[in-house]
């Protein structure tokens, strides 16, 4: 199998490392996209005004905070699997007969030969990527100024 080094190079080629960069890239554009995603649910929770008896009051005054979230972990793996065989197979089938007569004899010979290479390659893969996001407390600086903005008023 004269392919098969040429084969194995072109398997283990896999862009691992563009996969890696990719992945840090994708968490980190996720993670901006959350903590854009917790301050605009703050300014909303700022907006909204809520009458308890005859006062105003915005969902901050009252205690609710916005949820931020990070990425603790994330996971890629990859499998590739791949088979290569080689295959030869030789047939020889000879017969002889003979016959004959008064004064004369008559043999016959018959060789059938058959001969077979069979080369095979097969590969297989799968990958996953997994993330575990979880839910922390608004940042301690976002909780004094709310507790200082609160005093306030």
């Amino acid at each position: 199998m004269a392919d098969t080094p040429a084969v194995t190079r072109s398997l283990m080629s896999a862009p691992l490392p563009q996969i890696i960069e990719q992945l840090g890239l994708s968490i980190a554009r996720a993670q901006s996209a959350m903590d854009i995603n917790s301050v605009a649910i703050a300014k909303s929770m700022a907006e909204t005004k809520v009458m308890i008896g005859d006062e105003e009051h915005t969902l901050l005054s009252l205690g609710f905070a916005p949820s931020f979230y990070a990425f603790t972990e994330a996971t890629v793996e990859a499998k590739l699997s791949f088979s290569m065989s080689e295959t030869t197979e030789t047939s020889v089938d000879v017969s002889v007969s003979g016959g004959g007569g008064v004064g004369f004899v008559m043999f016959a010979a018959s060789v059938d030969v058959g001969y077979a290479r069979k080369f095979s390659v097969g590969s297989e893969g799968q990958s996953s990527i997994a993330a575990r996001i979880v839910s922390l407390p608004p940042p301690d600086q976002l909780t004094a100024v709310l507790r200082r903005h609160n005093e306030k008023n």
